[in-house]
């Protein structure tokens, strides 16, 4: 029997549910408006969408979303699983995409719709091999065995010279932070040329690595065209650099793939643009079945946003996005990447974004503004927040070990 792909839709529509759901299947599949001669019964049974589940939840007088409404409609709100056999588009996640989130969205049986999880059969993972590094190959490359990675973002987010960013790094470097990131919007402007950039923060990184016994991992934002994307990898792989950068949205599918094949490096995949893919609850995708397409495509460290952010998602859909990412995609061949927690983070979340990893210590947790705003300077911010993460991982209430590390109890009032 052919695999098949499965996706899975809240809907709500002003029609019969049913003929909704069907009208979305043909519109993705072997169907049109209107009834053709060649979409014989075999053809639709060999290359149709089938409804495989469809479960009414609850009606409104009211939709969603603004369309094309008949005075008076009634707007029914469903549960919708969908399923494709994978000779229609192959092996592309490119055309998955195309197939799960094309043309439906903006159907007139549409007044909501939001993508909830996607399954695809193990022959993805033949084909695109997912992280290269993930948890292991960072940890190993970033000399940090275990616990939390605490990690930053160079900021102000743009306007530093490449001498200035170096400075910087310096601090944290000295602060013992273990990971530090471009910010999304610092790229290849005038002011700071990548390549000097890169010199810059791997000069201090080579000139501390032999107190530290390891390399501070520096992820470079290498977001571009993407022979000049493959060329910076190049580049800072020739530095002695052990992690790139680029945002998801903006380089595609094809592009993080092309890249994965292409590098040597770990490859942080910011998520930058999320909100106008999720924000509106009857539209877009929930981050369960985002993720998977980009995980397979080949990031090692996937965004999940952070515990009390500074954006509009709750801490609830924080949580659920890190269980998403840190489950198997298949039992024998798990993909497992590293989550990265930023926005807005402090140590004040230390203990409930453990929490919201089972306890897993296998994550990136990146604070720009709770790190760089310490009073006492940035390597008794870097302090804090790990003392803030080892209470978390002993049990040890926050106020108390507040009163015993000095670096702590300082940052209690600015986090605040």
């Amino acid at each position: 029997m052919t695999e098949r792909i499965h996706a899975t839709y809240w809907l709500e529509t002003p029609e019969d549910p049913l003929r909704a759901a069907q009208t979305i299947a043909g519109e993705q599949s072997s169907g049109t408006f209107l009834s053709l001669a060649n979409e014989t019964d075999e053809l639709k049974e060999r290359s149709g969408a089938r409804i495989e589940r469809l479960t009414v939840l609850e009606t409104d007088t009211q939709p969603s979303l603004p369309g094309k409404y008949k005075e008076g409609a009634t707007f029914t709100r469903c549960l919708l699983e969908l399923s494709w056999s994978i000779d229609n588009m192959g092996v592309s996640l490119p055309n998955v995409m195309a197939t799960v989130a094309g043309n439906l969205f903006e159907l007139q049986c549409v007044s909501g719709l939001r993508i909830l999880d996607l399954q695809l059969p193990p022959i993805f993972a033949r084909t695109y091999p997912g992280p290269a590094f993930g948890i292991a190959g960072t940890r190993q490359l970033a000399g940090v065995p275990n616990g939390p990675l605490i990690g930053t973002i160079i900021k102000p987010s743009v306007g530093l010279s490449p001498e200035q960013t170096g400075l910087e790094a310096r601090k944290l470097i000295q602060g013992g932070i273990d990971f530090i990131k471009d910010d999304e919007l610092q790229a290849v402007g005038p002011h700071c040329p990548f390549e000097d950039r890169v010199r810059a923060v791997m000069r201090e990184v080579h000139q501390a690595s032999d107190r530290l016994g390891r390399k501070v991992m520096v992820a470079f934002n290498l977001t571009g065209e993407l022979d000049d994307m493959k060329r910076r990898h190049d580049f800072v792989q020739s530095q002695g650099g052990t992690c790139i950068m680029v945002s998801l949205n903006a380089i595609g599918l094809v592009g993080l793939h092309e890249l994965r094949r292409h590098t040597a490096l770990p490859i942080h995949a910011h998520r930058n643009g999320w909100g106008y893919l999720s924000r509106h609850p009857a539209l877009g995708w929930d981050y369960r079945a985002w993720h998977k397409i980009w995980r397979l495509a080949g990031a090692d460290h996937l965004h999940v946003n952070g515990i009390g952010n500074k954006f509009s998602e709750t801490d609830e859909q924080v949580a659920e996005s890190v269980r998403a990412v840190i489950e198997p995609m298949w039992s024998d061949a798990p993909m497992h990447v590293m989550p990265v927690f930023s926005s807005g983070q402090t140590g004040l979340v230390a203990a409930a974004t453990y929490a919201s990893t089972s306890n897993s210590q296998d994550l990136i947790f990146a604070a720009g503004g709770g790190i760089f705003g310490h009073p006492a300077g940035v390597a008794s911010g870097v302090a804090a927040l790990r003392q803030a993460w080892d209470a978390a991982v002993a049990g040890v209430p926050l106020q108390q070990a507040a009163s015993e590390k000095t670096e702590l109890g300082q940052a209690m009032g600015f986090w605040s």
